[in-house]
């Protein structure tokens, strides 16, 4: 696009005279579009809204029409200008452009097309004006037609799904190679902010590997714009962290930390709202809760709470964020606990060998240190001569083996089958009850062990 002119404004565009006569001779306006166009066009805000009321589809037909009909871009300027002052005055005329009377025509099609082809100012227009189509359109059953026909052969127009489709598309290009050097990054992510409610929505935008471009966006904010900005990208990592596939992908970026310094930089009351609502929904996903407790988060969440907030959403989010991470915390001192039993070599039955609770949070903890603690189980095998610490330890193996996907061929790895076995003919009763136990696991499987113990 050419930067030399300067920003054309919708009010601006609207001064222009636009010859629709001259159109008509030349067949590219029917007759009753022509009459429609000066019923319309150079009228106060009233008159046209009353045109509106009476016949809304049929004008939003003739700009569309015209949308696909003719090149010329100050005509296509001229009535993208139109639809963005009839929509602004009243943002649920959007409706208008799913009527019925307009299904015999393709509606999408023509924005689609100027997204791609057009200078910034119609861009900007298409994509502000498709995306509000979007979020009122209709949602009828798979394979039915708004009017009620069973759709079966290939429609020649632009379907709703398709238009949406191009339209994600298009905003996660401008993400990575803006066509306005300030204007486009903002326009995509307000447009995002809208259309990410939609689970469809968020599969096209993470197949189209975008999550990782909105990751650089989040850094605190100053001016107006920036927080605005700032606000609709986290918005958009709100309803992204709903989604399983999107999470995963944010678990391999910097975004925690980020988020952090947002709300620690930030005053305003609708940004930190939205960014603890996303820590809350990451809270239970993966690494997240440990890494929130890495980063602090316990410390700041009290620090806010603290601050007079009038939102009571804001208010709720942090109690159930305080009460998660404190949930963490205890959950992450217990396996410390452990450790320091293990690696004392103070093995007795404290409540968590035997809470299977305590096993599925913190398996993965074993795997530190190349399976540290499992080496050090072994050890205490070998050269305990406390009956307690021996049986504990058997048991300890015998139910990481059962939680850990891979326990069996780990433990095998480490050499414990010969160690265990001895013990089977130990003197203590419960020392080789515990030996037994982990053998049968070791040889047959969590499924058989259990079968065998009931």
């Amino acid at each position: 696009m050419s930067m030399d002119r300067p920003e054309l404004t919708t009010e601006e565009v609207l001064r222009r005279d636009i010859p629709w006569e001259t159109y008509m001779t030349t067949k590219l306006i029917s007759g009753t579009g022509l009459q429609l166009l000066r019923r319309y066009d150079n009228k106060s805000e009233s008159q046209r809204a009353a045109l509106l009321d009476d016949d809304g589809p049929a004008y939003v037909g003739v700009f569309v029409n015209i949308l696909r009909d003719i090149s010329k871009e100050e005509t296509i300027e001229y009535v993208f200008a139109l639809i963005d002052e009839m929509l602004a005055a009243n943002p649920k005329r959007a409706r208008l452009f799913h009527d019925r009377t307009l299904s015999s025509s393709d509606t999408y099609g023509p924005f689609l097309k100027w997204l791609w082809k057009g200078n910034w100012f119609i861009q900007e227009k298409s994509c502000k004006t498709l995306s509000l189509i979007m979020s009122v359109r209709p949602k009828y059953k798979v394979g039915v037609l708004s009017n009620g026909k069973v759709a079966n052969e290939k429609s020649i127009f632009t379907s709703a799904d398709d238009a949406l489709k191009g339209l994600v598309e298009w905003l996660c290009s401008q993400l990575k190679n803006p066509s306005h050097p300030y204007r486009a990054v903002p326009t995509a992510v307000n447009c995002l902010a809208t259309l990410l409610r939609e689970t469809s929505v968020r599969a096209s935008f993470v197949q189209a590997d975008s999550v990782k471009l909105l990751v650089p966006l989040i850094t605190p904010a100053s001016t107006q714009q920036s927080i605005q900005i700032l606000y609709e990208t986290c918005l958009c990592v709100w309803l992204l962290s709903y989604y399983d596939a999107a999470v995963d992908y944010l678990a391999t970026t910097r975004i925690l930390p980020r988020l952090v310094e947002v709300v620690k930089g930030s005053t305003k009351e609708k940004v930190v709202r939205v960014v603890i609502l996303i820590f809350r929904n990451l809270l239970s996903k993966g690494a997240f809760g440990a890494q929130m407790v890495d980063l602090g988060l316990l410390q700041l969440v009290l620090s806010l709470k603290a601050q007079s907030w009038s939102d009571e959403d804001l208010l709720e989010a942090l109690n159930q964020l305080e009460e998660g991470l404190k949930d963490n915390i205890k959950r992450l001192s217990s396996f410390d606990k452990y450790k320091q039993e293990v690696l004392l070599g103070q093995l007795d039955w404290s409540p968590m060998h035997k809470n299977p609770g305590f096993w599925k949070d913190n398996i993965t903890n074993f795997e530190e240190n190349d399976f540290q603690i499992l080496r050090v189980l072994l050890t205490i095998l070998d050269t305990s001569d406390d009956p307690t610490a021996l049986a504990v330890a058997c048991y300890d193996l015998s139910q990481f083996i059962q939680f850990h996907p891979a326990g069996r061929i780990i433990v095998s790895d480490l050499k414990a089958k010969e160690r265990v076995m001895k013990l089977m003919n130990h003197e203590n009763a419960e020392v080789t009850k515990n030996a037994l136990l982990c053998v049968q696991r070791l040889f047959l499987g969590a499924k058989y062990a259990s079968f065998l113990q009931s």
